[in-house]
């Protein structure tokens, strides 16, 4: 919690109870999300400042703790009453702009050595967990200041892989006849898998349905778009296009094609 030490340094003297350390935890929190402390007690004062210190007799009442504080843009002013239950410190926080009330109920001891007031590096413990629980609680319920916004903005998720300006619903533009088709992603990745179907348009791999001529498996070197001699004219296949041939790819391959064998008994009646 950095920050913490010298505020704590310069509230040692009136530190007498654990409770006031765990109150110098909170104050803290409040002003690392950009709020800072106006005053002590339900109404304002005169010539009251903006500080990141504690206001005078901030410690004077044990069991019931009034702050008031306002955000650094001036959107948000808050009425702090930590309230002390038995060994619980109620932490009660109302947006006075918005009228929004938060609460937050902390153990003293989880968070508070009380054997070690006077020591700094001591006194404190489980200081992530009660960040997290006074961001949780407070913070995130009242809305995040403007200051708070900058300086933490939200990271856009972009995928590395596509260019800037990649737009999965612009079509492609078409080559013209003879031009080989585009080069494709290896359909053997396994991060290609459904991407097809999912974006017909974009130009990847990896669709339900199988094209012989992008399978991962060797192939003729044959280019659909430019015709197949005796089956298909120059530019009948537009380039790019799934292409599933109608007929054995390449010449000369040995042996009967299976398709033209009759299936086993196929002049057995009794089958």
């Amino acid at each position: 919690m950095a920050g913490l030490e010298p505020l704590y340094a310069w509230a040692r003297a009136a530190v007498s109870r654990p409770q006031d350390a765990l109150i110098c935890g909170v104050h803290w929190e409040l002003v690392r999300h950009g709020y800072r402390c106006l005053g002590a007690g339900d109404q304002p004062g005169p010539d009251e400042r903006k500080s990141e210190l504690l206001p005078a007799g901030w410690e004077a009442n044990k069991e019931v703790y009034t702050l008031r504080y306002k955000s650094t843009d001036d959107a948000h002013e808050l009425l702090l009453k930590a309230i002390m239950v038995e060994d619980s410190m109620i932490l009660n926080v109302m947006d006075r702009s918005s009228q929004k009330v938060a609460d937050v109920t902390l153990a003293v001891a989880d968070y508070i050595n009380p054997e070690h007031l006077d020591d700094f590096h001591k006194v404190y413990r489980n200081t992530e967990e009660l960040r997290t629980r006074i961001a949780s609680g407070i913070i995130a319920p009242l809305g995040a200041t403007a200051e708070k916004a900058k300086k933490e903005p939200e990271a856009e998720k972009k995928d590395p892989d596509l260019p800037r300006d990649y737009n999965p619903l612009r079509v492609p533009p078409r080559q013209p006849a003879g031009t080989r088709a585009p080069s494709w992603p290896s359909p053997l990745s396994p991060f290609a898998v459904g991407g097809e179907d999912l974006d017909p348009f974009g130009g990847r791999s990896g669709g339900m349905i199988v094209d012989p001529l992008r399978s991962g498996c060797p192939q003729p070197g044959i280019d659909p778009s430019s015709g197949i001699p005796g089956r298909l004219p120059p530019g009948a296949v537009p380039p790019g296009a799934r292409f599933d041939p109608f007929g054995p790819l390449g010449a000369g391959r040995s042996g009967p094609d299976p398709d033209h064998l009759p299936p086993p008994g196929y002049d057995d009646m009794f089958m």
